[in-house]
């Protein structure tokens, strides 16, 4: 470990190891909604809700100006997947009873929301926000507990990549949609920039939230 932890703090981890093919090779990350990067306004959230925040990133290169510390996917190829694997494992290295995790191109995350996700959350499940998805729940805003690594890696040897994969074998915990709308529009706050178009949706968000310059 690199610094005395707190276990009862979770592992912050911001997923940023897309390929950008939808924002045109770009890094979506890193475009501004209200005048700031996307990405440091879901690191910011996410430095309210954990007391150390890394990123999980296959191109170091791009988001050094991030200045957080970075590891790669663990197991390469595996999508969304793969991030979750890596942000467990890392926690599981630095002493913590599991990460917290956010995409990186949700520039509407709420701290509150963030913080509720890891309130007694334990090593053993996985507490995720429920929402009108098809899958009625935000994998990508979620905690997972350091007892997610044997389930994840039964799921990666069997060549099951979706994101849900591993649920079935792992306890769940799904906040009711009812509490998150608490903490603003759901559709709102689990917003991704994967297009140029959605960037220009963000800023009329932003400006209506009062964000704008």
């Amino acid at each position: 470990m690199s610094r005395e932890a707190d276990p009862a703090s979770p592992l912050g981890v911001i997923l940023a190891g897309g390929h950008n093919t939808r924002y045109h090779g770009k890094p979506k990350a890193l475009e501004p909604v209200a005048g700031e990067l996307i990405a440091v306004r879901a690191i910011r959230a996410m430095r309210d809700a954990a007391d150390r925040v890394v990123l999980v990133a296959n191109e170091p290169e791009i988001y050094r100006p991030l200045r957080l510390e970075m590891r790669p996917d663990a197991r390469p190829g595996l999508g969304a997947l793969g991030g979750i694997y890596t942000a467990v494992l890392w926690a599981e290295d630095a002493g913590r009873r599991g990460a917290l995790v956010a995409a990186c191109d949700m520039p509407f995350l709420s701290a509150g929301l963030l913080r509720r996700l890891a309130e007694g959350a334990q090593a053993d499940e996985v507490i995720a926000p429920g929402s009108d998805s098809r899958r009625g729940l935000e994998p990508l805003c979620a905690f997972y507990g350091i007892d997610c690594r044997g389930p994840i890696e039964a799921a990666i040897a069997r060549n099951d990549r979706r994101v849900i994969s591993f649920y079935d074998d792992v306890n769940v915990r799904v906040l009711p949609t009812e509490e998150v709308a608490s903490y603003g529009d759901p559709s709102v706050l689990f917003m991704n920039v994967n297009r140029p178009a959605d960037r220009q949706r963000a800023e009329a968000l932003a400006v209506e939230e009062g964000e704008g310059r």
